[in-house]
């Protein structure tokens, strides 16, 4: 009767040592426990479609995080999706015809802002706009236009 009590407690410990694993894997693994020091400033940019990106989603430049994803709003007359970006002021010398795209990153499809620096002398501020942007590519998107668009090539 002893062993057995020792078996249940031993797979109990077991198992919620896989519980707490796994809870950190998904809270760690993934960019979004980030943080972003305190003195940042705020870029917004204009999208078509973001397809699946989130608040906290991170903010890279040559792969490298300068910063998070603060908000996604709708614009309610020409409804783009406005993205307001907090950057880290250590970036502060980012641009302003700098380039922003919406990328996906790894197999499971996370998505993130990618910044393609610009050759301009005077750099981002708080409230500035980026206004070369490049939106999401949707991969249903893709294969619809390719299924139902295609060109069967019966032109004469």
């Amino acid at each position: 009767m002893r062993a057995n009590y020792k078996v249940e407690l031993s797979s109990g410990i077991f198992l919620l040592t896989g519980i707490a694993a796994l809870l950190w894997l998904a809270t760690e693994a993934t960019d979004y426990g980030m943080q972003v020091g305190d003195d940042t400033y705020v870029v917004t940019a204009r999208f078509s479609n973001v397809a699946d990106l989130k608040d906290r989603a991170p903010v890279k430049i040559g792969g490298v995080t300068v910063g998070l994803v603060e908000r996604i709003t709708l614009d309610p007359i020409t409804f783009d999706a406005v993205v307001e970006m907090k950057i880290d002021q250590r970036f502060s010398d980012i641009p302003t015809d700098s380039s922003a795209s919406i990328l996906t990153s790894g197999i499971l499809g996370d998505r993130y802002i990618g910044l393609e620096p610009g050759g301009a002398l005077e750099a981002l501020v708080d409230g500035d706009d980026i206004f070369i942007t490049q939106s999401a590519v949707v991969l249903e998107t893709l294969i619809s236009k390719y299924l139902f668009n295609s060109d069967n090539g019966d032109k004469e």
